[in-house]
Formats: C-alpha cells, sequence, structure tokens
C-alpha cells in the first residue's frame, strides 16, 4: 500500500458552482486541499458539504468553476473518470459476499488477476486490523468491523483521493470515538489526500489537518481546528464550531482591547476592534461560577443557575443573567451548585471572541 502515498494528490476548487434550476447548492467556492492531508468539509444540513463531496467524486457535475485533482482538470469528468474512492455512509457492503470478497470486488472489476486481488486484500485487511476476519459475512461483523471493511475496499483501490460521506453516523458515540481514530491513523500512516463530510463538530476538530466551514452553499471560514474554535470569523462559525454564549458587550478602550459585558471589564490581548456596540462570543468553558451574594457583587455578571447537570467528567449549568441565558461548562464537580443559586460568573480570557458588531 505504499503507492497510496505516493499517488495522494491535491484537490483545487476554483470558483465552484452547482445550481438545480434555480436552486444554489454551491455558489461559487474556492480552496485548496493540500496532498495527503485529511481535510473536513463542516455545517448544518442544507450547507452544500456534500453536494461538494459529490462533485469532487464526480457524483455531480459543476455548474460552473474549475475542480482540478492533482493537475488535471477533471470538471467535466464522470466518476468513473476520477481516480477516486468513497466510503458512503451507509457502508453499502454486498452481504453474499465475505469481506475478503466485498474488499477485492473493485479489483476484480477492474480486471485485476487472481494473484494481485488476493496480495492487495491482504495487505489492506492487515492495515485496518481484520485479517482473522476475512472469511466472515457481513451480518457477521460489528458496526465498527463493517465500517472498517468499507474503508478497506476503498483503500485496496489505492486512490489519489479518499473521500468519506458521514461515515461515522450510523455508530454508537463510543464506537465512533474510536473508529473516528482508527480512520485517522490509517490516513495519516499512508499519507492519503482525504476528504470527510460530518457535521459533528467534535469529530471534526478530532480528525482533521484543516476545516472548511460551510454556510448556504459558501465557505464561511477554512483553516486548522484550533484556528477555526479560538479565532472565528463571525458568529455562525464561533456558535457552529463548538458551543458558544453569544453576547452584547462594548468595547471601551484599545492597545489592548477591553470590553465591557454587563458590569465586567475583560482585556483581550491581541485583537483589535473600534470602540463601540461589540458582539462577544463566550465559550462555555470560559466562565466559572462562584456562590455569592448576589447584593453584595458590582463589577461582576450576576446570575441565577436555572439548570444544573452532573456528566460525569463535568458539570453543565445554565445560568440566567442581564446579558441572557448562558451555557457553563465546569470541570470541577467536587463543588456543584444547586439550582436557584446566586453567583457571580468570572470570565477568562481565553474564550471570549469579538465576533461583530
Amino acid at each position: 500500500m505504499t503507492a497510496a502515498a505516493g499517488k495522494a494528490a491535491s484537490v483545487t476548487f476554483e470558483q465552484v458552482r452547482k445550481t438545480y434550476g434555480s436552486v444554489v447548492a454551491v455558489g461559487g467556492v474556492s480552496f485548496l486541499i493540500e496532498p495527503g492531508r485529511l481535510v473536513t468539509l463542516l455545517g448544518p444540513s442544507g450547507c452544500g458539504k456534500t453536494t461538494t463531496l459529490r462533485l469532487i467524486a464526480g457524483l455531480e457535475i459543476a455548474t460552473s468553476g474549475r475542480i482540478l485533482i492533482g493537475e488535471e482538470d477533471v470538471t467535466a469528468l464522470p466518476a468513473t473518470a476520477r481516480d477516486v474512492s468513497m466510503v458512503f455512509q451507509s457502508y453499502a457492503l454486498f452481504p453474499h459476499m465475505s469481506v475478503a470478497e466485498n474488499v477485492g470486488y473493485g479489483l476484480r472489476v477492474g480486471g485485476a488477476g487472481k494473484d494481485e486481488v488476493r496480495e492487495r486484500t491482504r495487505v489492506v485487511l492487515d492495515i485496518v486490523g481484520l485479517t482473522e476476519l476475512d472469511l466472515r459475512m457481513p451480518s457477521e461483523l460489528s458496526g465498527g468491523q463493517q465500517q472498517r471493511v468499507a474503508v478497506a475496499r476503498a483503500l485496496v483501490l489505492e486512490p489519489q483521493v479518499l473521500l468519506f460521506d458521514e461515515p461515522l453516523s450510523n455508530l454508537d458515540a463510543k464506537l465512533r470515538r474510536r473508529v473516528r481514530d482508527e480512520i485517522r491513523e490509517i490516513q495519516r500512516s499512508l499519507g492519503l489526500t482525504s476528504v470527510y463530510v460530518t457535521h459533528d463538530q467534535d469529530e471534526a476538530l478530532a480528525v482533521s489537518d484543516k476545516i472548511i466551514v460551510m454556510h448556504r452553499g459558501l465557505v464561511a471560514q477554512q483553516g486548522a481546528p484550533r484556528e477555526l474554535y479560538e479565532a472565528p470569523v463571525d458568529e455562525f462559525v464561533a456558535d457552529f464550531v463548538g458551543d458558544a454564549n453569544i453576547v452584547h458587550g462594548e468595547i471601551v478602550g484599545c492597545d489592548p482591547v477591553r470590553v465591557r459585558i454587563d458590569e465586567t471589564e475583560l482585556t483581550l490581548p491581541g485583537r483589535t476592534g473600534a470602540m463601540g456596540p461589540v458582539k462577544i462570543a463566550i465559550r462555555p468553558e470560559a466562565i466559572h461560577p462562584k456562590l455569592v451574594d448576589a447584593h453584595a457583587n458590582s463589577g461582576a455578571i450576576v446570575g441565577t443557575i436555572r439548570k444544573a447537570s452532573y456528566l460525569g467528567s463535568h458539570l453543565e449549568y445554565t445560568v440566567d443573567t442581564n446579558v441572557g441565558s448562558l451555557f457553563v461548562i465546569e470541570p470541577n464537580v467536587e463543588a456543584p451548585i444547586g439550582i436557584g443559586s446566586s453567583v457571580a460568573l468570572e470570565l477568562s480570557q481565553r474564550g471570549v471572541i469579538l465576533v461583530g458588531e
């Protein structure tokens, strides 16, 4: 399987547009996916991410613009003429074929000899950890094992680009974490160019070299996971990539920026902004509630605990305040605060983000 790494190709979109009559599914999108990287298309239902993936695969043909895989213009080429493989949400395994037969199917259809099919199937089953299950039928496998067969079937073709369409949506939460780690490890070890579609923010943050956030058929922001989480360009990205409390505040000082939220002032080094009203995104983990006498906390955001939930590793609170209802994640589970309690909310600098006027 060393050939896969050597074949890894870039994917380039140049003002790609896809319409269905008057409906714009993808509206002038441009981006570069570098060879050997895993890039996630992330966004809510209807944002255009799946259509974009299908445009790469050749399952949809662009209305305008250019799509390149490596240096080749594939804009008008059908799926059969593109060197890509896709792992589908449904797995799409043949129920009457064994694991090995499912994995080698594409090679057999492509005219490969029996010895080549056997050897390449053996190699890829070893990569995904299914060597001992080669004679089993899909019905005899767990969901995670079936997903790995689907990945192996795509890998065995040694494509220039490997595409994943919501590959973990049929798995339970614990299994999703394990399988996503396995997919990421395989991608890294083989140096594959991979494009991954999901609406799950945690999944995208965990597996991606780069995330392309889509909204209404356009690219809202693209960058490394940490960049999108810590420096979203607008309210939509802040609220979609992770949880965010969007509140109104005011910039009351510059160089460094000082913001006022209710009666609290906070300095944000390294930020820029003009004096005046501003929208602020506050990450739930940046808020620290402390029990207080509600009448003795001038200068703090004061609120009342409306909801409290224990989740094992952390506590979650909903706090009613003058700036709105705030969602809080508190890692200290030793001293839970009861519903109805008055609290003062301390804010960390990290996790407080300016997102617009």
